[in-house]
């Protein structure tokens, strides 16, 4: 027990270091990005580096399975040369048996990713695409659904506006029973709109069979009422924008993901995006149990025996293949050309059987 206590310590200190590093490298590159994006704009260092801290947290969780395989290597690199290795195994302690401190903290590790990391990630990121929108002067728009229909907001310089469309034709770019209220920048309302339909297009929305009621104080709404046959609202949204809103499970905690894909399915969405995401998460920390084995496959080994720059260069290429890997199948998955369990979880449960074939190959030999 005291030996899986220093291991854990051990694992620990390595990952927290890793991490640290490549913490400071994102904040730096992300830094220098947000300088060539807003150039021009007037905004200050101390925004930018607001954004970047913003955006860390999404990009720390995309590449920890780097970091725990990383961890791994620094760990049993260390403790080879150390020659502890060899101490261990000439008390009666297996090499598999060695793995087990480094595997429970990264159960640890993974569970607290799900439960802690991604709905800090998904707040993060939700704000940083706020704030991007705010310097860049584009106005705020967001997407929501409920049970009574698709809600949107558009926002500019001439104030804001808010949609609601009871139905739509699929891909929410064709709106069903629509109402716009437009407010001034001030705040308060200044027109509202009811059309049949609306329909997305360049830079405006296309409204049909519309009724305009003007909301001046002081003026009759319903005696000044125009009624068009088709008319044009500006807007700030695109269809991209659109779509990658309901498509982007990323922003959306796992918490509240099963509701989210209800709403989606009530809504008449596809939900698969969302569907995978969910699931993959929950394989999360499987995926990085797979790759504490793919590190230690090529790295329990004493350094005597040379060849460590190679084990430790095969051991990341490994991990890289199979992050990639997952994520091919994460994309076939979205599109529906496998199953989602099988998507999500069949490429950690893959890693994890291959990795430990290596290692009993390992420890046979």
């Amino acid at each position: 027990m005291i030996l899986d206590r220093y291991f854990a310590r051990r694992f620990l200190l390595a990952f927290g270091t890793i991490a640290a590093i490549f913490l400071a490298l994102i904040l730096l590159i992300d830094m220098i990005e947000q300088l060539r994006r807003f150039e021009g704009l007037g905004v200050g260092l101390g925004q930018l580096f607001r954004l970047s801290l913003l955006s860390a947290p999404a990009t720390m969780s995309r590449i920890l399975p780097l970091l725990m395989i990383l961890s791994t290597v620094v760990l049993f690199v260390g403790l080879a040369r150390s020659s502890e290795l060899v101490v261990t195994r000439a008390a009666g302690r297996s090499g598999l048996r060695a793995l087990a401190a480094p595997i429970a903290v990264a159960l640890v590790i993974g569970g607290l990713t799900v439960t802690t990391l991604n709905p800090i990630a998904a707040a993060t990121s939700n704000r940083y695409t706020q704030l991007s929108e705010t310097f860049r002067g584009t106005g705020l728009s967001v997407l929501s659904l409920s049970g009574e229909g698709l809600w949107l907001r558009q926002g500019s310089a001439r104030g804001q506006s808010v949609i609601h469309a009871t139905g739509h034709g699929g891909d929410a770019v064709t709106l069903f029973n629509v109402t716009i209220l437009t407010f001034a920048p001030g705040g308060g309302p200044v027109r509202r709109i009811v059309a049949r339909s609306a329909r997305l297009e360049d830079q405006a929305w296309v409204l049909t069979n519309a009724k305009v009621w003007p909301l001046t104080a002081g003026q009759n709404p319903e005696a000044a009422a125009e009624t068009h046959q088709i008319l044009h609202i500006p807007t700030t949204l695109t269809r991209d924008s659109i779509r990658d809103s309901l498509g982007r499970p990323s922003g959306v905690s796992v918490y509240d993901l099963p509701a989210t894909i209800r709403q989606l399915a009530q809504a008449g969405f596809s939900t698969r995006r969302h569907e995978i995401w969910y699931q993959v998460e929950l394989a999360r920390p499987l995926f990085l149990v797979a790759m504490v084995l793919v590190g230690a496959a090529f790295t329990m080994r004493h350094t005597r025996f040379g060849g460590t720059g190679v084990a430790v260069l095969s051991a990341v290429l490994l991990g890289f293949s199979l992050y990639f890997i997952r994520n091919f199948a994460q994309i076939l998955g979205e599109n529906g050309q496998i199953p989602v369990a099988l998507a999500a979880w069949a490429p950690p449960l893959a890693a994890l059987f291959l990795s430990l074939g290596l290692l009993l190959h390992a420890e046979e030999g």
